[in-house]
């Protein structure tokens, strides 16, 4: 049993793969940030733009229904814990919409959808031989295929994390005025006076560091693939599994930097 647990080649390969995903990782995000200038390129800028599509229009909805159901659900909770004390309350919305809810669930939203999908993609490309045409033709795979997917993921977590908090709070003080727990305008009112620019921008900055991850994580399992068709929902599987847990250990490091 304990030979099982503590298993010294299982360790080993555990080590190499972190270390081999760091390197490839900061290689992919050093190549992105040097190769910007290639979303100025029609082509490049074409698949950008159908990135952001598909990563932040098309996750709209999803999105919407799940901020909604969320707001819904805390502002019940925490008026039914502290009454109509909209100061107090529009303090906890922020605390757990601002800080930690709205980038944590749009991060997995993005993750769930565009992760998986962006990794299949690159993988079924590189097994099919389509990155090694690029290559023949004149065009740089990584400035047609990873650029404008690492900057059009990246705006999409941006984005959908201010909408997510928008619509949360909007909808959860909406609910309560229905039920007549407490004012809608004056809460929002509590809720614009409460908040701090700082909050929003450390929010901002969390959402940047999340799409950063998951742009370049699902581009890395994807050109890493190779071998036969099985590679490519394994190659979707590592990134949304690499993703999440990543996530989840910025999640709890921003937050100590910034708010404990």
């Amino acid at each position: 049993m304990s030979t099982a647990l503590i298993n010294p080649g299982r360790i080993g390969r555990a080590v190499l793969g972190a270390g081999d995903y760091w390197k490839g990782f900061h290689e992919l995000l050093f190549y992105s940030f040097r190769r910007l200038g290639a979303l100025g390129k029609p082509p490049v800028r074409l698949v950008f733009l159908k990135q952001i599509y598909f990563t932040g229009v098309e996750a709209l909805g999803a999105v919407t229904v799940i901020a909604a159901l969320s707001g819904i659900v805390i502002t019940t909770q925490v008026t039914s814990l502290v009454g109509q004390d909209i100061a107090l309350t529009a303090k906890i919305m922020l605390w757990t919409i601002v800080r930690e809810l709205g980038p944590l669930l749009s991060a997995i939203v993005i993750i769930a959808r565009s992760s998986s999908a962006t990794a299949s993609e690159l993988a079924s490309m590189k097994i099919r031989g389509e990155i090694d045409h690029l290559r023949f033709m004149g065009i740089s795979p990584g400035d047609y295929l990873v650029v404008p997917r690492i900057a059009g993921i990246t705006l999409s977590v941006v984005a959908v994390t201010f909408y997510f908090q928008m619509t949360a709070i909007v909808m959860g003080y909406a609910f309560a005025a229905v039920m007549g727990f407490m004012p809608f305008i004056k809460s929002l009112s509590g809720v614009i006076t409460t908040l701090s620019l700082a909050e929003v921008l450390v929010s901002l900055l969390k959402a940047f560091i999340f799409g950063l991850v998951i742009s370049i994580t699902s581009c890395y399992y994807g050109l890493r693939a190779s071998g036969t068709v099985t590679a490519i929902p394994r190659a979707a599987t590592g990134a949304v599994m690499r993703n999440l847990l990543t996530i989840f250990l910025l999640d709890g490091i921003i937050s100590y930097v910034f708010f404990v």
